[in-house]
């Protein structure tokens, strides 16, 4: 095979260029709206930083040269999927708020409610499991590498599955809450088996994508060995997402348990407040009518 360098031009594709901006226009406006009427709190420069990086990352899937090197190397096509997949999800989700999301929020309870099983936390696991294991079999995988309309198509899938999947973990508004271990079968059962997917390219034996086969070698890199290292980004990948995700879902469940501790404290305290003011009037009470004598004559009214 023969080798080629690299074509690193950015992809000025209108698509993708439109959805970008329109992301950023759409929220710094209502952000800035927030920060007017209700102050910071509701819309933090932490916050704004979330969504600004999450609309990078969707920038630098579909619009830099990664897009590009895509249809020429394995490994940079596994790297625009997990951005599609879960950066750019991750972090648009997480630059959301209760405050930001007020204008909407009863639109998106009544449609989680109409969508039925569809929003449940057990179908978003099976569709971001199935939608990256049946998109990496061969034949379709070739088929949206030949045709941008399948490849558009291959991509709207994933960022549609990353976007379900970290909802229910990241949203501050859902219908759904996942609660206990709940959050951590979610995760881990997700991030094994798709990182299974990755430990099979890695470790298997020849290259199955044919598009790859008959493309100029790019760095060098065998369709084989491009296929392992591709296999590696999405196994590690999977495993590092995993660990920060536990990590970070471990310190919530416990900052949860605290304010329901301190809810429970001043719940005992107020009911120990109260209790003290019945038992107080009704000592001062019993003892007026102890010091009365038992012959003296009602007062006169």
């Amino acid at each position: 095979m023969l080798a080629a360098t690299a074509d690193t031009s950015f992809s000025l594709a209108p698509g993708p260029i439109l959805i970008v901006l329109l992301l950023l226009g759409v929220y710094v406006r209502r952000w800035r709206q927030v920060r007017r009427t209700s102050g910071p709190r509701g819309a933090t420069w932490t916050r704004l930083a979330a969504w600004v990086g999450g609309v990078l990352c969707l920038a630098i899937a579909l619009i830099s040269p990664i897009d590009t090197l895509a249809d020429q190397v394995f490994a940079m096509h596994m790297v625009q999927h997990v951005l599609l997949l879960d950066f750019a999800p991750i972090l648009l989700i997480a630059g959301l708020s209760k405050v930001l999301l007020r204008p909407v929020a009863r639109t998106v309870l009544d449609l989680e409610r109409a969508l039925g099983p569809i929003s449940h936390p057990a179908f978003a696991v099976v569709f971001y499991v199935g939608i990256m294991w049946v998109w990496h079999v061969p034949a379709l995988y070739d088929l949206a590498l030949e045709h941008s309309g399948v490849h558009v198509l291959e991509h709207t899938f994933f960022m549609s599955a990353g976007l379900l999947y970290w909802w229910h973990l990241l949203s501050p508004v859902r219908g759904r809450h996942l609660t206990g271990l709940s959050p951590v079968v979610y995760m881990v059962s997700t991030k094994v088996f798709v990182g299974l997917l990755g430990i099979f390219l890695t470790f298997a034996p020849t290259s199955i994508y044919s598009f790859y086969e008959h493309r100029p070698q790019v760095w060098g890199l065998h369709a084989s060995d491009d296929q392992a290292l591709a296999g590696a980004i999405m196994a590690i990948e999977q495993s590092i997402v995993m660990g920060v995700a536990l990590a970070y879902l471990f310190v919530r469940a416990l900052g949860e348990a605290d304010r329901a501790q301190e809810r429970e404290d001043r719940y005992l305290d107020a009911m120990d407040a109260a209790t003290g003011t019945s038992a107080g009037a009704g000592a001062g009470a019993g003892a007026g009518a102890a010091n009365a004598s038992p012959g003296a004559p009602p007062p006169a009214v």
